[in-house]
């Protein structure tokens, strides 16, 4: 099987950056089953952690063909796996900052949500698309954004299946900050927090 992510050591936190050979870094039944085994190992020795993607893509969501193939049961048993990978994320005992390039679509925007805080490029596109192919998102998006962002926006993106751009992103509360290198600017808030603890 492919690498499906990899986490390296910084100073003072972890980088995940996820990875598939096609670039879209779309989130597999594998994918999120072992991205919550990573995190769940991660707790032990909790550190800040950015989570990032390629220049293109933060990632693309669930893969929708694979989601084809799934009966109501096996549809049931991805929804409770990705509802677990964003409680791992929420919940993870250090910040989790996402670094987000490129387009962070459907479960990709979950995974965002998820996280403590959200960075973006200026090339950053957020979108829920999943109204416009008749599904609705059973990974908490549906609670974290309209808790961010209010109930309009978030009904526009859900249901209007409406695409963001970084700046109209950042406009609405969805994203902390733009930023051309968003890794290394959440990596510089990470030291500044870090400088500010006893």
């Amino acid at each position: 099987m492919p690498t499906q992510f990899h986490i390296s050591n910084v100073d003072g936190h972890r980088e995940l950056r996820l990875l598939s050979e096609d670039g879209t870094n779309r989130l597999t039944f594998d994918l999120v089953r072992n991205l919550t085994d990573a995190l769940q190992s991660l707790r032990a020795h909790a550190r800040p952690l950015i989570i990032h993607g390629s220049e293109t893509f933060f990632s693309a969501g669930a893969d929708l063909f694979e989601i084809q193939a799934f009966d109501a049961s096996g549809a049931f048993v991805f929804a409770k796996a990705g509802q677990k990978l964003m409680s791992a994320v929420a919940h993870f005992p250090a910040p989790v900052y996402a670094a987000i390039r490129g387009y962070c679509m459907g479960g990709g925007l979950d995974l965002a949500l998820a996280c403590h805080r959200r960075i973006a490029s200026p090339n950053a596109v957020f979108g829920h698309r999943g109204a416009a192919l008749g599904l609705v998102t059973g990974w908490g998006g549906t609670q974290r954004l309209p808790r961010l962002v209010g109930k309009p926006s978030a009904l526009a993106m859900f249901v209007a299946a409406e695409k963001l751009h970084a700046q109209r992103a950042q406009s609405i509360g969805l994203v902390d900050a733009i930023a051309e290198d968003p890794i290394a600017e959440a990596s510089r808030r990470i030291e500044q927090l870090s400088a500010q603890l006893p």
